[in-house]
Protein backbone atom coordinates (compact mmCIF):
# COMPACT_ATOMS: atom_id res chain seq x y z
CA UNK A 1 0.00 0.00 0.00
CA UNK A 2 1.39 3.42 -0.89
CA UNK A 3 1.59 6.25 1.63
CA UNK A 4 -1.17 8.05 -0.25
CA UNK A 5 -3.39 4.96 -0.03
CA UNK A 6 -2.68 4.68 3.70
CA UNK A 7 -3.64 8.28 4.39
CA UNK A 8 -6.73 8.12 2.17
CA UNK A 9 -8.09 4.85 3.60
CA UNK A 10 -7.32 5.44 7.28
CA UNK A 11 -10.44 6.25 9.27
CA UNK A 12 -11.39 6.76 12.90
CA UNK A 13 -13.31 3.52 13.23
CA UNK A 14 -16.20 3.24 15.67
CA UNK A 15 -17.38 -0.25 14.80
CA UNK A 16 -15.13 -3.32 14.93
CA UNK A 17 -15.70 -6.91 13.82
CA UNK A 18 -16.75 -9.11 16.72
CA UNK A 19 -14.68 -12.14 17.65
CA UNK A 20 -11.46 -11.04 15.96
CA UNK A 21 -8.09 -10.96 17.65
CA UNK A 22 -4.91 -9.02 16.93
CA UNK A 23 -1.61 -10.84 17.37
CA UNK A 24 1.02 -9.61 19.76
CA UNK A 25 3.45 -9.64 16.81
CA UNK A 26 1.26 -7.15 14.92
CA UNK A 27 0.96 -4.92 18.00
CA UNK A 28 4.74 -5.02 18.45
CA UNK A 29 5.27 -4.12 14.78
CA UNK A 30 2.86 -1.19 15.17
CA UNK A 31 4.67 0.05 18.29
CA UNK A 32 8.09 -0.32 16.63
CA UNK A 33 6.83 1.91 13.84
CA UNK A 34 5.63 4.46 16.39
CA UNK A 35 9.16 4.46 17.85
CA UNK A 36 10.54 5.58 14.48
CA UNK A 37 8.73 8.92 14.61
CA UNK A 38 10.94 11.95 15.15
CA UNK A 39 11.21 13.20 18.75
CA UNK A 40 12.84 16.18 20.43
CA UNK A 41 16.59 15.46 20.57
CA UNK A 42 15.71 11.79 19.99
CA UNK A 43 14.30 11.73 23.54
CA UNK A 44 11.78 8.97 22.69
CA UNK A 45 9.52 9.72 25.65
CA UNK A 46 6.42 7.90 24.34
CA UNK A 47 5.16 5.01 26.50
CA UNK A 48 2.54 2.40 25.65
CA UNK A 49 0.38 0.19 27.86
CA UNK A 50 -1.38 -2.53 25.90
CA UNK A 51 -4.58 -4.28 26.96
CA UNK A 52 -4.30 -7.29 24.65
CA UNK A 53 -6.20 -9.94 26.58
CA UNK A 54 -10.02 -9.89 26.35
CA UNK A 55 -10.23 -9.57 30.14
CA UNK A 56 -7.90 -6.55 30.38
CA UNK A 57 -9.51 -4.82 27.39
CA UNK A 58 -12.98 -5.31 28.91
CA UNK A 59 -11.76 -4.00 32.27
CA UNK A 60 -10.30 -0.86 30.70
CA UNK A 61 -13.39 -0.19 28.59
CA UNK A 62 -15.72 -0.51 31.58
CA UNK A 63 -13.59 1.32 34.15
CA UNK A 64 -11.90 4.01 32.08
CA UNK A 65 -14.08 5.00 29.13
CA UNK A 66 -17.35 6.95 29.07
CA UNK A 67 -20.39 5.09 27.67
CA UNK A 68 -20.06 6.49 24.13
CA UNK A 69 -16.41 5.37 23.87
CA UNK A 70 -17.30 2.01 25.40
CA UNK A 71 -19.77 1.64 22.52
CA UNK A 72 -17.29 2.94 19.91
CA UNK A 73 -14.65 0.44 21.01
CA UNK A 74 -17.00 -2.40 22.00
CA UNK A 75 -15.53 -5.11 19.74
CA UNK A 76 -11.99 -3.72 19.48
CA UNK A 77 -9.81 -6.56 20.79
CA UNK A 78 -6.87 -4.33 21.77
CA UNK A 79 -6.58 -1.01 23.57
CA UNK A 80 -3.33 0.92 23.66
CA UNK A 81 -2.87 3.60 26.32
CA UNK A 82 -0.42 6.27 25.22
CA UNK A 83 1.64 8.39 27.59
CA UNK A 84 4.90 10.30 27.63
CA UNK A 85 7.64 10.96 30.18
CA UNK A 86 7.26 14.53 31.40
CA UNK A 87 10.06 17.12 31.65
CA UNK A 88 12.26 15.54 28.98
CA UNK A 89 11.11 16.44 25.46
CA UNK A 90 11.52 20.21 25.14
CA UNK A 91 13.82 20.39 28.16
CA UNK A 92 17.55 20.77 28.79
CA UNK A 93 18.92 20.15 32.28
CA UNK A 94 15.39 20.21 33.72
CA UNK A 95 14.46 23.57 32.18
CA UNK A 96 12.05 24.06 29.27
CA UNK A 97 13.81 25.14 26.06
CA UNK A 98 10.83 27.15 24.81
CA UNK A 99 7.38 28.30 25.91
CA UNK A 100 5.82 24.91 25.13
CA UNK A 101 7.51 22.99 27.94
CA UNK A 102 5.74 19.64 28.34
CA UNK A 103 3.51 20.37 25.40
CA UNK A 104 6.46 19.23 23.30
CA UNK A 105 6.03 15.74 24.76
CA UNK A 106 2.44 15.84 23.49
CA UNK A 107 3.68 16.94 20.08
CA UNK A 108 6.15 14.05 19.88
CA UNK A 109 3.51 11.58 21.08
CA UNK A 110 1.15 12.90 18.40
CA UNK A 111 3.75 12.13 15.75
CA UNK A 112 4.22 8.67 17.22
CA UNK A 113 0.46 8.13 17.24
CA UNK A 114 0.30 9.08 13.56
CA UNK A 115 2.93 6.47 12.73
CA UNK A 116 1.04 3.97 14.90
CA UNK A 117 -2.30 4.42 13.13
CA UNK A 118 -0.72 4.35 9.68
CA UNK A 119 1.21 1.14 10.42
CA UNK A 120 -1.98 -0.39 11.77
CA UNK A 121 -3.76 0.53 8.55
CA UNK A 122 -0.98 -1.01 6.45
CA UNK A 123 -1.54 -4.25 8.37
CA UNK A 124 -5.28 -4.10 7.58
CA UNK A 125 -6.18 -2.92 11.07
CA UNK A 126 -8.02 0.20 12.13
CA UNK A 127 -7.95 2.54 15.08
CA UNK A 128 -9.85 5.10 17.09
CA UNK A 129 -7.93 7.60 19.20
CA UNK A 130 -9.99 8.40 22.30
CA UNK A 131 -9.00 11.40 24.39
CA UNK A 132 -11.96 11.26 26.76
CA UNK A 133 -10.90 8.70 29.35
CA UNK A 134 -10.32 8.39 33.09
CA UNK A 135 -6.58 9.00 33.48
CA UNK A 136 -6.58 8.24 37.20
CA UNK A 137 -8.13 4.80 36.66
CA UNK A 138 -5.77 4.08 33.74
CA UNK A 139 -2.84 5.02 35.96
CA UNK A 140 -4.12 2.62 38.62
CA UNK A 141 -4.91 -0.31 36.29
CA UNK A 142 -1.58 -0.16 34.43
CA UNK A 143 0.57 1.15 37.30
CA UNK A 144 1.57 4.18 35.24
CA UNK A 145 4.03 6.37 37.18
CA UNK A 146 3.27 10.01 37.98
CA UNK A 147 6.31 10.96 35.87
CA UNK A 148 4.21 10.18 32.80
CA UNK A 149 1.39 12.19 31.26
CA UNK A 150 -1.44 9.99 29.96
CA UNK A 151 -2.69 11.15 26.59
CA UNK A 152 -5.14 8.75 24.93
CA UNK A 153 -6.57 5.28 24.58
CA UNK A 154 -6.33 3.88 21.06
CA UNK A 155 -8.75 1.12 20.04
CA UNK A 156 -7.24 -1.37 17.59
CA UNK A 157 -9.06 -3.98 15.53
CA UNK A 158 -10.68 -4.83 12.21
CA UNK A 159 -13.32 -2.43 10.93
CA UNK A 160 -16.92 -3.49 10.58
CA UNK A 161 -18.20 -2.04 7.32
CA UNK A 162 -16.76 0.94 5.53
CA UNK A 163 -16.74 4.18 7.53
CA UNK A 164 -17.60 7.26 5.50
CA UNK A 165 -14.87 9.70 4.56
CA UNK A 166 -15.36 12.95 6.44
CA UNK A 167 -14.58 15.97 4.27
CA UNK A 168 -11.50 18.06 4.96
CA UNK A 169 -11.18 21.83 4.78
CA UNK A 170 -9.86 23.36 1.59
CA UNK A 171 -6.10 23.89 1.59
CA UNK A 172 -6.46 27.68 1.35
CA UNK A 173 -8.34 27.60 4.69
CA UNK A 174 -5.46 25.98 6.55
CA UNK A 175 -2.29 27.08 4.76
CA UNK A 176 -0.70 30.42 3.94
CA UNK A 177 2.01 30.64 1.28
CA UNK A 178 4.40 33.60 1.20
Amino acid sequence: MTFEELTQTRRSVRSYQAGCTVSREDVEKILRSAQLAPTWKNSQTGRYYVAITPEKAAQVKKACLPPFNQKNSANAPVLIVTAFEKNQAGFTKGQPDNELGNEWGSYDLGLQSAYLVLQARELGLDTLIMGIRDAARLREIFDIPESQEIAAVIALGYREGEPAFRPRKELQEIAAFY
